[in-house]
């Protein structure tokens, strides 16, 4: 009989809601790579190997993270820490997800695109979790490059290599990382202090914390304005984009003012917008071009 329970728990151990952004922006990197036509196994196989290889990264951080996890209130009814999956079983769930995830994409869709996203695998899943994130303040500055590959890795499905403009789609997930996970910190800081990790806020204070999110915010901006000068986008994105930056900055803005009660709402506000901001973005990305294509 099948336990949907025990399913859930390993579905969890995928964090399905991360996969599902980081694979719009990797489908809006494909679709950018190529304006007029994609083959559909690309699409499908890309997919596959890719939230394969995210899901196993995933279940690692749950592995890795298992004590900490124990330590926070967010955290502390995950399925390893809480004892409903062990060791053994997540570990040999992660192997198979990354086993077939490296022959779905190393035999149909191209070698770089592989080796690409188990770089990626490998500095989520290793160097950002396993030490980083321990030992830095900086950490999700450091650590948020593995988090900004999708686009690149959908990129590399469809054309077989690495270019400038896929490498502008990372920079702005990479920019867009910090003031993300900086509202989220702020507003679980007595977590974080409570399990040791040197979030930015537990070791430098969330007023600095605040401050370095709204100049971030600030960089943003700029940043996701260099698709239009480029010449990758045209104005429809730049509307669109404006528009985000503008609501992105005004929440920062007011967080940096905020403090008591109204600073942790407005922390969970902020967090919560810049996750609709990213998807909205990329969106209006692949609107633009499509637009831009057919008229």
């Amino acid at each position: 009989m099948i336990n949907l329970a025990v399913i859930n728990d390993y579905l969890i151990l995928c964090k399905p809601k991360v996969v599902l952004l980081m694979l719009v922006t990797a489908w809006v990197g494909m679709y950018l790579a190529s304006p007029l036509f994609i083959a559909w196994h690309v699409v499908i196989y890309g997919t596959l190997g890719i939230s394969l290889a995210a899901s196993s990264a995933a279940v690692i951080n749950h592995l890795m993270d298992r004590h900490i996890d124990l330590k926070m209130t967010r955290t502390s009814n995950r399925p390893i820490a809480s004892g409903r999956i062990n060791t053994k079983q997540a570990i040999t769930f992660a192997v198979i997800l990354a086993i077939i995830a490296w022959l779905i994409l190393s035999k149909l869709i191209n070698m770089l695109t592989a080796i690409l996203t188990f770089a990626t695998l490998f500095g989520y899943a290793v160097i950002y979790t396993l030490y980083l994130k321990r030992a830095t303040p900086q950490n999700i500055v450091i650590g948020g490059l593995s988090g900004a590959m999708p686009p690149l890795l959908g990129w590399a499905a469809v054309s077989n290599n690495i270019n400038p403009h896929s490498l502008l789609l990372v920079l702005i997930i990479f920019t867009w990382t910090p003031p993300h996970f900086w509202a989220l910190a702020i507003y679980r800081v007595n977590d974080y202090a409570n399990a040791k990790i040197p979030m930015l806020p537990v070791t430098h204070g969330i007023k600095f914390t605040k401050l370095c999110l709204l100049l971030y915010t600030i960089l943003l901006f700029a940043v996701t304005c260099l698709p239009f000068a480029v010449h990758m986008s045209g104005v429809t994105y730049l509307v669109a984009a404006s528009i985000l930056n503008i609501i992105f900055l005004s929440l920062a803005l007011r967080l940096y003012k905020a403090d008591g009660t109204i600073e942790r709402l407005l922390a969970i506000k902020t967090f919560n917008f810049s996750l609709i901001y990213l998807l909205l973005l990329f969106m209006a990305l692949l609107i633009d071009q499509r637009m831009e294509f057919y008229l």
